[in-house]
């Protein structure tokens, strides 16, 4: 599977996940997500630039979702739930976010 941006292919695996990170930028994260009806606002890109910063900076973890409300809280100084994050990301925050930041599909099912 294959995404085409600005003339290149980009290979995909089945789940839609990068075979290789380093394929990743900003107008792929635009067609991956309008591929998905998602419009990218300011939050969303603070949700995939941080998620990018975890795996990139921080020994490739991946946040889950409970993370993900306490820095984005933090981050927008207001008290946000899991439904301000699946309405950015409606199939789930740490996985569909982290498929549009380039990231690889995270196995785990908790922790971290």
């Amino acid at each position: 599977m294959a995404i085409t941006i600005n003339g290149k292919d980009i290979e995909t695996t089945a789940n839609g996940y990068l075979v290789d990170i380093t394929d990743w930028s900003e107008d792929l994260a635009k067609k991956m997500a309008a591929d998905e009806d998602i419009e990218l606002t300011d939050k969303h890109w603070d949700l995939i630039n941080f998620l990018r910063d975890q795996y990139l900076n921080n020994g490739g973890k991946n946040p889950n979702t409970r993370a993900l409300i306490k820095e984005m809280g933090a981050k927008w100084n207001e008290k946000i739930g899991s439904k301000d994050l699946y309405n950015l990301f409606p199939q789930d925050p740490s996985k569909q976010g982290g498929r549009i930041s380039g990231l690889p599909e995270s196995k785990r099912k908790g922790g971290y």
